[in-house]
């Protein structure tokens, strides 16, 4: 199984970046089945979004919240990991358990989560969404001189699945029937 780490905002989404993060889980639960699984920070903002998508889907969801939010009631059928560690390191347990990590538009934190995932050298994928990680544009396909992974964006939430399935080996998987 693949694990795709999911960064994105924590606070209450607008209806378009809802609508966003739908197509995305729907995109890659055809194009992947059951053979992957989405790993998020939390379950509150646009992660419960994802989350309770994921889990219509019939995909497996991990959720790791910081110590600060483990007293959050979750989906009975996520798998919750208690990190007992902050929100900052947190972070890097959720990067560096995926295969690949996706940004669907936040702030600080998933901005770092990005970050993380480049000095890991993850394949990164970014929706644009207007939020401030839109922001990591600016950094060019690279963050810097080293070029550990290539940044890429889209606009598309179903080209960026499609593209990802292909990267994580899983886009000629049989479809998953939940889809």
């Amino acid at each position: 199984m693949r694990i795709v780490s999911v960064a994105c905002s924590s606070a209450p989404p607008p209806p378009e970046l809802v609508a966003k993060a739908r197509e995305f889980v729907d995109e890659l639960a055809s194009s992947c089945g059951k053979s992957v699984a989405i790993a998020l920070g939390g379950y509150w903002g646009l992660m419960r979004v994802v989350a309770d998508r994921a889990i219509e889907k019939g995909l497996t969801v991990i959720i790791m919240p910081p110590l600060e939010r483990e007293d959050t009631e979750f989906p009975s059928q996520a798998i919750v990991v208690k990190t007992g560690v902050s929100y900052r390191v947190r972070s890097v347990f959720l990067v560096r358990t995926g295969d690949a990590l996706v940004a669907l538009g936040g702030s600080s934190g998933t901005m770092q989560e990005v970050l993380t995932a480049y000095c890991e050298a993850k394949p990164i994928y970014i929706l644009l969404t207007g939020l401030e990680s839109d922001n990591l544009a600016k950094l060019g396909p690279y963050i810097d001189a080293r070029k550990l992974t290539k940044l890429k964006f889209y606009e598309d939430p179903r080209k960026l699945a499609r593209d990802l399935a292909k990267e994580i080996g899983c886009s000629n998987r049989e479809p998953n029937p939940a889809s």
